[in-house]
């Protein structure tokens, strides 16, 4: 089987003869069929597209892929994104890949460590401003304007095309589209490539259907959710603390077409998501992905859904990339004397 997105899925993506064939072998991640929660969720079908399994551990490898072949394509020696850390991390190894320079602009100290070592080792220039995402994205809109930089934050069309191919997978993996799609809202890139997706394949007879979308923002950063952009966001789900999207309104637009929702979900009951998962589903998954399974959680809850659907839950990154988190959740072991007799007292045996 062909692999990586680019040559997977090329007949749905704007590539050419001469764009690159650039690949990390992203994309194919596993849709894991849930057995825990779904029971205890009283769904009959509930599945998680784990994007964690792609090259530098999140969904954002599908778009970046395609922006920097694109960008190489062009004549681009260099590419720059804001970030609060999986684009940073999936800029810097597919430029490393392309031969290209990569430069991250980020928010100091708001970028989970285990995305910034990804950017750091893969060789890319690291700027930490004091201010947020939507600072480090305003500075790379002007710097783009001023000098030849190519732009790989999810504004370029060529990200959303190529995070439109989790969609395809999908499909390709069911044989049609879910009833519902959940997914983590940060940016909102991701909840309009995955409509851009659904539509595409729906129009080419490849499903009879087209989900409907129920994105979830974290109460402190839900821009979407309130109506308006939201000066100091603020959550544990580091990935999605952003207070002004930059596809805000392609989000909306994603949501009213497909008759979704767009809602915001609190710190406890993602931290509550993000330890079901693991206990119970065997899945360790970033922080913020664990918002599509709180905000599923709310929609049964809330009568959203009836619970007849079939469901995908999108996690859009893998655990390792803030382990800090887990352990700081899961609280580290004493330490016991290394005696047989301690340890059965330890564990109450």
């Amino acid at each position: 089987m062909k692999t990586g997105v680019i040559a997977r899925y090329r007949d749905f993506l704007p590539v050419t003869d001469h764009t690159p064939p650039l690949t990390l072998n992203e994309g194919d991640t596993p849709l894991i069929r849930s057995r825990r929660l779904a029971e205890l969720l009283g769904v009959p079908e509930l599945y998680f597209k784990y994007e964690g399994t792609n090259p530098t551990g999140s969904f954002k490898d599908r778009g970046m892929v395609v922006a920097v072949a694109k960008a190489l394509e062009a004549g681009s020696r260099a590419v720059i994104c804001a970030s609060t850390g999986n684009t940073s991390a999936a800029a810097a190894a597919y430029a490393a890949r392309a031969g290209l320079e990569a430069i991250v602009v980020i928010p100091r100290g708001k970028i989970a460590g285990g995305k910034l070592a990804q950017a750091l080792i893969h060789g890319a220039r690291i700027v930490a401003v004091d201010g947020s995402f939507d600072d480090a994205l305003r500075i790379v809109r002007t710097l783009i304007e001023r000098h030849p930089l190519a732009l790989v934050n999810s504004i370029n069309p060529h990200r959303i095309e190529g995070q439109a191919t989790a969609a395809y997978e999908i499909v390709d993996a069911l044989g049609d589209a879910p009833d519902v799609l959940c997914l983590p809202v940060g940016n909102a890139g991701n909840i309009t490539a995955y409509w851009e997706g659904f539509k595409r394949y729906h129009r080419a007879g490849r499903a009879s259907q087209r989900p409907r979308l129920f994105g979830f923002q974290a109460a402190g950063a839900a821009p979407i959710v309130l109506g308006r952009p939201v000066e100091r966001p603020s959550t544990v789900a580091t990935a999605i603390r952003i207070g002004n999207p930059a596809s805000w309104q392609r989000a909306v637009r994603a949501r009213d077409e497909s008759g979704g929702r767009i809602e915001a979900v609190t710190d406890e009951e993602i931290v509550d998501a993000y330890r079901l998962l693991a206990s119970h589903e065997g899945i360790f998954c970033e922080l913020a992905s664990a918002a599509s399974v709180a905000g599923l959680r709310k929609a049964l809850a809330n009568g959203w859904l009836d619970g007849s659907e079939r469901i995908v839950c999108v996690l859009t990154g893998h655990g390792l990339k803030d382990p800090d988190t887990a352990i700081r959740l899961g609280g580290r072991p004493e330490p016991v004397p290394p005696r047989v007799e301690a340890v059965e007292a330890y564990l109450g045996l």
